[in-house]
């Protein structure tokens, strides 16, 4: 429960997002705030101010959903977080830290993260994943933000199994589809206000492809192999969606924050364009069901499958199988008429 009685922090909500603020007049106040903004977030963190922090310490967060993944926008002052075993265990609203991967990008600013040993230096533009299992301290030096995609441990853990052994996941530096999903996260930002909750899923289930290519060994990591894997979890999208009279080229570029043009470019590589692969599986389904009895009427069976007008399901279906929709459905009938 999120209430401005019990809690020094302020938030408002909306249907697409969550805004956290840093509240309080005192520096007490200020960082107890912030720290209870991360546990409900993040992570549980225990927090301090250090030298470089500003008298008025400042920072704000906005979470939002994308299916069961999390998108968390955090700007803030310079302080010091640090995750060690006694903090573990006490994690944020709805999810648990050890149900955490996360995926960062650094949009501004400089951080120092302290992890096994090793301490990494990132600087605008870099991205680093994190396990919300490991014990972690991180210092921001410079007033900072970061854009990070959070996902659920058990569903990142089914397609990507190497996340299990941090040890020998692959740098992220220079990484194809780390960029690729930096470009994706930011894509989702702006387009997730647009966004339903079946497409908010598929959003999810292709950023999970993305994390895959970026970190697991056998899947090859190639521009064209993360642009087929986006192609292949869009055809199962439409398959789908062909009920929706709706479903385009413009509602199938929302669902995936991308742009119509980008979406056509995507299937210029592929067997077939965007709409007709629409049309065909349309018209696939159609066929089934004329070709099985009890199904309704040649309309009925043309709306059911998103076509909106009888007369072009008609042209469109002799056109692409030699023969009316009445015929193909009179010719089943009569298959199945019992012999006299």
């Amino acid at each position: 429960m999120r209430s401005t009685e019990r809690k020094e922090w302020a938030c408002s909500a909306t249907s697409r997002a969550e805004r956290f603020r840093v509240s309080g007049a005192d520096s007490a106040q200020r960082l107890q705030s912030w720290s209870e903004i991360l546990a409900a977030t993040h992570l549980n963190f225990d927090v301090r101010f250090t030298h470089r922090t500003p008298p008025r310490f400042n920072g704000a967060v906005t979470r939002r959903a994308i299916g069961d993944l999390r998108l968390v926008d955090c700007a803030a002052s310079p302080f010091l977080g640090n995750r060690g075993r006694g903090v573990i265990g006490a994690g944020g609203e709805g999810l648990q830290p050890e149900e955490i991967f996360g995926f960062q990008f650094v949009c501004k600013g400089a951080e120092l993260v302290r992890e096994g040993g090793r301490q990494l230096a990132l600087t605008t533009g870099d991205v680093v994943l994190w396990d919300g299992l490991q014990p972690t301290e991180v210092e921001i030096v410079e007033s900072f933000y970061k854009r990070t995609l959070l996902f659920p441990r058990e569903r990142a853990l089914a397609v990507c199994p190497r996340l299990a052994e941090p040890a020998t996941l692959p740098s992220l530096e220079g990484s194809g589809p780390a960029r690729l999903l930096v470009r994706y996260m930011n894509a989702l930002a702006a387009e997730l206000p647009g966004l339903d909750d079946a497409a908010g899923a598929a959003a999810a289930n292709a950023a999970l492809e993305l994390l895959r290519a970026a970190v697991e060994p056998s899947v090859p990591t190639s521009r064209s192999a993360t642009r087929a894997a986006m192609r292949s979890e869009i055809r199962r999208y439409i398959q789908n969606h062909l009920h929706d009279p709706a479903l385009s080229p413009a509602s199938i570029a929302r669902a995936y924050a991308m742009s119509v043009r980008a979406l056509h470019a995507l299937f210029e590589e592929g067997e077939t364009s965007v709409a007709c692969l629409v049309r065909t599986e349309r018209l696939a389904r159609c066929l089934e069901d004329l070709q099985r009895p009890n199904t309704g009427s040649v309309t009925d069976i043309a709306f059911r499958w998103g076509f909106c007008d009888a007369a072009h399901f008609s042209r469109v279906f002799k056109r692409t199988f030699g023969a009316t929709p009445s015929e193909i459905r009179h010719a089943t009938l009569a298959r199945l008429q019992p012999l006299e």
